[in-house]
């Protein structure tokens, strides 16, 4: 374990340099640097694409990958790093994307606020580091039959069998020392990690004092605790790791992983910073040439464009949100929407961009007896318990925790990223709603999709015999996903506090990432449609209802709870949906399934090896590919991708039978 420590701890120095401006000789910033061409071009440099870069330059030696990145190297401070003082959401340190959708009118017109990493890297640099897994239920719905002989037959599966390996191989968990064991309860099983990848999880050294409290009240509402929930079974509550070093705290991240790591290594692994991928051209714009396309580039510095050559093949790897406008630019996408713009269809394929699903959350939050004021600020600190977030405004606490977070091994409160622990519930253990929304759900498929279930598509693809058929069969599988007892609807992520967020994890209304049609350069227009469907709504209502019994147990009435948000006066289903409506958080941040992996007749972007339909030498692989949204944070599922692309004979061994 020590020389694994040393090189985290250099490759930790290496960033930090950079960060100061020192440039790297292996990292490319101009089209003069680049070579005449390369066998793979990679279209991001996030979590998934750098993932594939490594393995591919690591599987082909002789075979030159390039992967081109709008944003630069930059050091990923973690999700909570001095010199924070409030354990509260924010993405401080590197550079993001801010992406603001319209209203949404089923939401009282609110908006989403959406944040992404525009740094080598990616989200991976500025996420909350919460690393947890997926159900096997979702992945096992993702590949579900459809009907499509062709789809349903292919080789590559894309179940829990099939990603499984990929989640094991794509993270080094490291054992938490028996100290934290003892004083925390963590558990976990060894059996469903494994990797040896760069890439580390962790339990932290430290937690505030008053997340037992919240354990107890969940386990008096009935809920189980799980020995370990990465193993694809997770209703129940759950240890959940992060993503960083165990032995210095800092975030690990993809940049430092999958490019610091290796590329000193590596002569053919070339990485293009601060350039746009604009399009990939077919020169005489037929994608079925038998020939990959070019890439259209575009410097940063002076606008200058220029084209990059792909022997092989090119990977469009730039996240959910950018890769639909890579594509629509490249003339891929809905031919309506495309002529608005002025681009030539090459393959018209309305999913492009369609399908925009996010995780959204809503809070109850409750009050107690002992509250004190620290500073004059009113808190909510018992007096009993120590120590808790109010003591980061304490200048003696502060610089101790500031001083820990620089030891080796670290310690204190600046150990801690986003949280580690939440529970997963299922619909089927919230009675009083079950039936009424699964009927709901029922009905919405009993008629032709024309007749009902597409009318709550966006309208510019509502019309769309793919489209409707394709939602059509998602709604069949969002019906048996809630009605299974094993597959979770809500996430409850917490460390302690008076607050809690009920995350809906599978939706059910469907929004749109759209080219901005007069500057189709700059950020795409993003359409959530929240509540378009009412069954989210309701879904929410239930989590909202189920939840908030934790101010009655034993635990918290024993320290006076009351309910704060919604409020004891908020007791039908009518009023918590209008709540649901007035207070909804609309993005937590995992945008997906904006190219999805589906047959083209179902509205389908990409075939289960990846491929564009309809287009040669061009793949996508991202957290756009996923047909449905995991129960998860996004960010293992999109290392897994990165993994499962190159790894399970979908490129590599496609190009070793080649050769």
């Amino acid at each position: 374990m020590f020389p694994a420590v040393l090189r985290s701890v250099l490759l930790l120095s290496i960033l930090q340099t950079l960060a100061k401006g020192v440039p790297e000789v292996a990292t490319k910033r101009q089209a003069t640097q680049l070579r005449e061409q390369y066998d793979f071009v990679i279209l991001g440099g996030g979590t998934a694409g750098l993932t594939i870069a490594d393995r591919l330059s690591e599987a082909f030696p002789r075979k030159a990958v390039l992967v081109i990145e709008y944003g630069d190297i930059e050091y990923g401070r973690g999700f909570f790093d001095p010199p924070q003082v409030e354990h509260a959401p924010g993405f401080p340190g590197a550079s993001t994307w801010t992406f603001n959708s319209l209203p949404s009118p089923h939401v009282a017109n609110k908006t989403a606020t959406v944040v992404a990493g525009k740094v080598v890297g990616g989200s991976s640099c500025v996420n909350g580091q919460f690393f947890d897994r997926g159900s096997r239920h979702d992945f096992d719905a993702w590949d579900a039959a459809t009907g499509v002989a062709e789809f349903d037959r292919s080789e590559h599966r894309w179940n829990w069998e099939g990603l499984f390996p990929y989640f094991k191989k794509s993270v080094t968990f490291t054992v938490p020392p028996e100290t934290s064991v003892e004083k925390f309860g963590y558990t976990w099983d060894d059996s469903v990690y494994g990797g040896t990848t760069p890439i580390h999880s962790s339990y932290p050294p430290f937690q505030w004092a008053d997340l037992p409290i919240v354990r107890d009240a969940l386990k008096e509402m009935g809920v189980l605790s799980r020995q370990e929930c990465a193993g694809g079974d997770k209703a129940g509550m759950c240890w959940v790791p992060t993503s960083q070093h165990p032995t210095t705290s800092r975030r690990s991240h993809s940049g430092l992983g999958h490019y610091a790591a290796v590329n000193a290594t590596r002569d053919n692994y070339d990485l293009l910073v601060r350039h746009q991928a604009v399009r990939v051209v077919y020169p005489d714009r037929q994608a079925q040439g038998g020939r990959p396309p070019l890439v259209e580039v575009r410097a940063l510095s002076d606008g200058r464009l220029f084209n990059v050559t792909a022997r092989l093949e090119v990977i469009i790897s730039a996240g959910a949100l950018h890769t639909p406008t890579i594509l629509h630019r490249s003339g891929f996408g809905p031919t309506e929407i495309l002529q608005k713009a002025g681009i030539s269809t090459v393959v018209d394929l309305p999913g492009v961009g369609a399908n925009l699903q996010d995780h959204s959350a809503s809070i109850i939050e409750w009050n107690c007896e002992s509250i004190h004021s620290i500073n004059g600020v009113k808190d909510t600190k018992p007096l009993d318990l120590s120590p808790l977030p109010p003591d980061m405004y304490d200048p003696a606490f502060i610089a101790d925790a500031t001083a820990g977070f620089d030891e080796t091994p670290a310690r204190g409160p600046y150990t801690l990223a986003m949280r580690n622990t939440a529970i997963y519930i299922p619909l089927t253990n919230m009675s009083t709603d079950f039936e009424s929304i699964t009927t709901t759900i029922k009905q919405q498929l009993a008629t032709p999709p024309s007749d009902n279930a597409a009318t709550y598509l966006p309208p510019d693809i509502s019309t769309s015999q793919p489209m409707a058929a394709g939602y059509q069969h998602q709604l069949a599988l969002l019906l048996a996903l809630h009605s299974n007892p094993s597959a979770p609807s809500l996430e409850v992520p917490f460390g302690g506090g008076t607050s809690l967020s009920t995350v809906n994890l599978h939706p059910f209304s469907r929004g749109t990432v759209r080219l901005n049609a007069t500057h189709p350069l700059e950020q795409p227009v993003l359409d959530y449609r929240a509540g378009s469907n009412p069954v989210d709504l309701a879904v929410a209502a239930a989590h909202l209802r189920h939840l908030r019994r934790i101010i009655t147990t034993p635990t918290l009435r024993a320290r006076g709870a009351v309910e704060v948000r919604p409020g004891a006066n908020v007791a039908t289903t009518e009023q918590l949906v209008d709540y649901v409506r007035r207070s909804v958080q609309l993005s937590i941040h995992h945008p997906c399934c904006t190219a999805a992996m589906l047959p083209r007749e179902l509205g389908g972007v990409v075939g289960k090896d990846l491929r564009v339909h309809g287009a040669e030498g061009l793949r996508v692989a991202d957290m756009s590919v996923a047909l449905l949204l995991p129960s998860s944070h996004t960010s293992s599922l999109a290392y897994a991708i990165g993994e499962k692309t190159q790894a399970a004979d979908i490129i590599i061994q496609e190009w070793s039978q080649a050769e």
